[in-house]
């Protein structure tokens, strides 16, 4: 008999003219890894925010039972009660407490109401050593990388005696060597009897550890797979997720590519504080009418500090470099020049740096061209509106309307209006920095139709990516950088992650110290 440590039936939860989930069937075994996939809106974190108390009993339909007894969690307090944690998306640690205070918030070590801090520290000791953790409890949470700080979330799970852990795309933001640390961590755990439910959308990370896969399409269960079954392929994941088969994973290319048109040389940029520290040194670049040019390298390898110096020096200080537009040298001293030169960036961090997440669509839409929507400095809202809704329906945004507020969006979506921001300024070129980081593989689809469509309109593109198949599947050259440099271009015909790699891993020439 199968021992399930959950069981959710029938769930079902609407917000005003949205159902978000329509009668979900989950079941979860005991000490398993089970993962949850789906497109941006199938309603993965909406359930698992249901399982967690985030959304509260009563505010839905249907029955949760952990260990076959029917659970109404209130609030997050009634679910980690009963072992059940979870980390989302966006990490909640306070960046200025410790390591040991930020695994003990809200559950802290105490007698009599006075923290008892011998106990805190080596117990904190004890869980940084379970999870891998190198690192003195005592330190400020900010001076973790990424990775770190996940793993301080996993240890403070382990605080509250975790059972069931819900993990809400915890790899998004790191990069391989971190992503690979924690899918081991998640299987240790299993050992151990952890039951973990996952939600990525990173498919080779699902196959590689899941025992399960139960697939959500718009607020549905489509399927649940045992990877064991020898019936879970790619394909058959991307196929109950999007509801079709994607053929090809990227769109074919159209139109020609033409002459260059934008030319960088001698790029050199130092740290915004660390004076003497060089980021960027002595990058140049070519990007012809039409073409989609990639960016390959390891995670600080500089290639979003030299596009955001690049946008109007919007990072670090400048040391030297020339830009040239059809073999006329452009003055870019501020991001107004940057616009006005015909340059957009998309930043990799659409809720920090690309959206105003508490605006809607239509000023989001508009905010750095506001001139294309004002009469004498005046807005014109008919015309705002207008052009917004023109660029949301061009672009496929999934909303109500324009006024949807950018934070109530999917990540496909959300990803959608940060490119129809820049799209909207009429840029030449085009830098886009991980336009497909952390959404689903149809919503990636779509994005690339998009890159490929201003491509064949005869736009550059400078496209930055972690993913060395979408660099290969979507690139006409690509340039790799390691510490700063430039190491080596390679054409579209011979390029290959191998070769890639090795030029991603070369030293390149030591960096002088900036004079």
């Amino acid at each position: 008999m199968t021992d399930h440590i959950l069981r959710m039936s029938a769930i079902t939860k609407e917000f005003p003219g949205v159902m978000a989930l329509a009668d979900v069937d989950l079941e979860v075994e005991r000490g398993e890894i089970h993962a949850l996939m789906g497109e941006n809106g199938a309603g993965k974190s909406t359930l698992m925010k249901v399982l967690s108390g985030v959304y509260p009993h009563g505010s839905y339909t249907g029955d949760i039972l952990v260990d076959d007894k029917v659970c109404a969690f209130d609030g997050i307090k009634d679910s980690e009660a009963a072992g059940i944690v979870i980390i989302h998306q966006e990490l909640a640690l306070i960046p200025q407490l410790s390591i040991a205070e930020n695994i003990f918030l809200g559950n802290e070590r105490a007698r009599r109401g006075v923290i008892d801090w011998g106990r805190t520290t080596g117990e904190a000791t004890e869980l940084l050593a379970r999870v891998g953790l190198d690192a003195d409890p005592s330190m400020p949470v900010a001076a973790l990388g990424v990775g770190g700080q996940q793993l301080v979330e996993i240890a403070k799970a382990l605080s509250k005696r975790v059972r069931l852990l819900i993990l809400d795309e915890p790899t998004s933001a790191l990069n391989a060597r971190d992503s690979d640390t924690l899918l081991a961590l998640l299987d240790g755990l299993r050992e151990h009897g952890i039951t973990s439910i996952l939600i990525s959308h990173k498919l080779e990370e699902i196959t590689r550890v899941a025992d399960s896969i139960t697939i959500l399409r718009d607020g549905r269960t489509i399927e649940t797979l045992r990877t064991d079954s020898g019936e879970v392929t790619e394909d058959r994941i991307i196929r109950g997720m999007v509801g079709r088969d994607l053929d090809h994973r990227f769109p074919e290319r159209e139109g020609d590519i033409g002459e260059v048109r934008f030319r960088v040389s001698g790029w050199t940029v130092d740290h915004p504080t660390q004076s003497g520290r060089r980021v960027v040194e002595d990058v140049g670049l070519e990007v012809r009418r039409g073409e989609i040019v990639g960016i390959a390298g390891l995670m600080g390898a500089g290639r979003t500090e030299f596009a955001m110096s690049l946008f109007g020096r919007s990072y670090g200080r400048y040391v030297s470099g020339r830009v040239h537009r059809d073999d006329q040298e452009l003055r870019i001293r501020d991001v107004g020049d940057a616009i006005a030169a015909g340059i957009a960036y998309v930043p990799e961090d659409r809720k920090e740096l690309g959206l105003i997440l508490d605006d809607d669509i239509r000023r989001n839409t508009t905010l750095a061209a506001l001139g294309k929507v004002s009469r004498r400095r005046v807005i014109d809202p008919g015309q705002e509106v207008v052009l917004a809704e023109e660029s949301r329906r061009r672009l496929g945004v999934k909303s109500r309307d324009v006024f949807q507020a950018a934070a109530d969006l999917s990540g496909g979506n959300q990803q959608k209006v940060v490119l129809g921001k820049w799209v909207f300024t009429d840029p030449e070129l085009l830098i886009l920095d991980e336009p497909t980081r952390g959404i689903d593989v149809g919503a990636k689809y779509e994005i690339y139709l998009i890159i490929r469509r201003l491509a064949a309109q005869g736009r550059s593109v400078l496209l930055i990516s972690s993913e060395l198949p979408e660099l290969l599947g979507m690139c006409d050259r690509i340039y790799v950088m390691n510490r700063g440099r430039i190491t080596g271009q390679l054409p579209r015909e011979s390029a290959a992650q191998e070769p890639l790699m090795r030029l991603m891993t070369t030293a390149s020439t030591p960096r002088r110290d900036a004079p």
